[in-house]
This record gives C-alpha cells, structure tokens and sequence, in this order.
C-alpha cells in the first residue's frame, strides 16, 4: 500500500518501545487500525485485554492494511492485570479527571517519561480503555500517572486509533533527530559564495547599466537589499544559473529607444 517500502529499515523497537494496552475494543477494525498507527511509529508490543468480538480477528487483520507483526504478536489476556504484570511503569489515557491524586501528563511529557523509565532499563506501557467507556477506575488504579490529550474540551473524544496514533508520535519524535527544516536538493547542491557573488554582480552590472542602481547615494542600500533578498531564498546552484540566464534574456536586446541612453 501507499507509504510501505519493504527496502527500507524496519525501526520496530519490540521491548525497547512501551507496550500498547488495549481494554476490551469493541470493534476488530479499531484494533486493526489501532495496529497500523502502532507500526507506523515503532510499536509492535500489542496486548489484548477481553476483546469483545474474540480473537483472531479477521476484520483487525484486514484493517491493520499490513501491519501483520503486531496482530500476529498480539498478546491476549482476560484481565488488566495480567496485561501490565510484566511493566514497571504504566500510563493510562483518559479524556476525564478521576478522584484519583496522579501525575497528569500530556502526550509530549508522556513521551519524554517513557524514553526515560525504557532508556534506564525498565518495561513500559499505556492503557487504552474501550470506545464507548473509556477505562474504568479499576484500570486507572493500576497505573503511574495519566495521560490527559488538550482537545476541544466541548468535543473530547478520539477514537482509539486517532488516541494511540497520536501517543504513538509523541513517542517517536521525542528520538528523532531530522532537523526541523531541511531542503531535497535532488540533483542540484546549495549555491557557493562564490556563485552568489557572481550572480549578484552580474544583476547589479545590468541594474547599472540600466540607470536603477540611481541615484548615487542610494545604491549601496540597495544592493543590499537585493543581496539580503536572495540570500534568504537559500538558492542552488541550478536557481542561481537559472537567474543569471534570466537576467541576461531580459538585457539581451532591448527595443530602440528604449536603452539607457535612449
């Protein structure tokens, strides 16, 4: 499907990534799309507590649209407990507060923790609750701390592969190391300096014979101004070359008359 490219790495992090509880799902569907938004961001630890239409599921395979690792690792338990038994930290999502006292993280503080308690060396996992329900207090008692999404406080409700798509982000951007900005060059390179530099003589060469570098006192501001232009627009070397066949069509042949000494 659109987005899967088997020649690449596979960054499914297995114990090292925290474990994704579902309770009860009431639908295969939303496990299986549940599935593909774990998949998508490493998450490969799926377990399974009472499912109500059972399990294998037909219809959560066919939704996870290839995320077959998680369904067919999916770990079926009957009772929460038995779901985080083996983890030392767990976080419950919610979308109400409960008289509880407990930590109340976002999903980016969540993110932040989790990377901390599996970087030392312990086990992890976040408990999803059911469509319709959400987690019962009886689940969230079994937790650390809870996890509180800001939405639309008059429409909070996601529905469960929105809810785990979204952890599931927070989870793998807190490691990501892509710059915040970078630039496909493709089969160019940035310009040098030295290609600027002679771009921007070539154009101010033009200007001059052309009488708008005018008057006299004026133009080393601007050609400041046309240097700063263009350097913001962090040209390649192909926009450079481009330029400089812009400027010289534009200067090429000029209608009598209409020279700079016309």
């Amino acid at each position: 499907m659109a987005g899967t490219d088997q020649t690449k790495a596979d960054v499914s992090q297995g114990e090292n990534a925290p474990a994704i509880i579902l309770v009860q799902p009431q639908l295969g569907e939303n496990i299986g799309t549940a599935s593909r938004a774990m998949l998508n961001f490493g998450l490969s630890d799926l377990r399974l507590v009472s499912p109500r239409d059972g399990w294998p599921n037909d219809r959560a395979r066919a939704a996870a649209s290839g995320a077959d690792v998680v369904i067919d690792n999916a770990r079926l338990v009957s009772r929460t407990e038995e779901a985080v038994a083996d983890l030392d930290y767990v976080i419950a999502t919610t979308a109400r507060t409960r008289d509880m006292v407990k930590p109340v993280l976002t999903p980016e503080t969540a993110a932040a923790k989790l990377r901390e308690v599996i970087g030392s060396g312990r086990r992890a996992g976040i408990i999803f609750g059911p469509e319709r329900t959400g987690l019962t207090n009886d689940d969230v008692v079994l937790a650390d701390a809870v996890l509180m999404v800001p939405v639309n406080p008059a429409f909070a409700s996601l529905n469960l592969a929105q809810a785990v798509l979204l952890i599931g982000y927070e989870w793998f951007k807190a490691a990501d190391r892509t710059p915040a900005e970078q630039i496909d060059y493709l089969q160019t390179r940035p310009a040098t300096k030295e290609e600027l530099l002679g771009f921007f003589e070539h154009l101010e060469g033009e200007l001059d014979r052309f009488g708008f570098l005018k008057p006299p006192e004026k133009r080393p501001s601007m050609v400041r101004n046309l240097r700063n232009l263009f350097q913001r627009a962090t040209m390649t070397e192909q926009e450079v070359r481009t330029m400089r066949g812009v400027v010289a069509a534009l200067t090429r042949r000029v209608p009598k008359g209409e020279g700079p000494e016309g």
